[in-house]
């Protein structure tokens, strides 16, 4: 059984998909979230020039899904970061060692041209597995 992910908490969708799946498996549930980007509720990027402050407010939107699921970043076990400069992964690495301290995931960091909203710098992306 699969249940959808939406919060009114965030900014509204850009297109058809959910903030996140919970997919139930019996003894253990996997949570899978869409990327987050440094949006605010009013769909203006969060500080545009400061990519620390992005990923703060990313990887708290992150725990918000989770949160939602009835899971934590500490049930994370894949993580996928894209980053619009490499020249930034030293501050993108010490927030997200911040919130990882637990869990430390499997990642994944990849430096791409562009993200779908001018002024992002970085967009993570969340598998978590939370046992019943």
């Amino acid at each position: 059984m699969k249940t959808k992910i939406n919060s009114s908490d965030f900014a509204q969708r850009l297109g058809s998909y959910s903030h996140g799946y919970k997919v139930d498996l019996g003894s253990a549930e996997i949570i899978f979230t869409t990327g987050q980007i440094a949006l605010d509720k009013n769909g203006e990027v969060v500080s545009p020039d400061d990519v620390t402050a992005q990923a703060e407010f990313v990887f708290k939107s992150l725990e918000k899904i989770l949160n939602e699921a009835g899971s934590s970043l500490d049930d994370a076990v894949k993580a996928t970061i894209f980053v619009t400069d490499m020249n930034d992964f030293a501050k993108i690495s010490q927030v997200r060692n911040k919130y990882f301290k637990n869990s430390e995931p499997v990642s994944t960091l990849v430096e791409v041209k562009k993200l779908v909203k001018d002024g992002c710098k970085l967009e993570v992306e969340l598998i978590a597995v939370k046992k019943k």
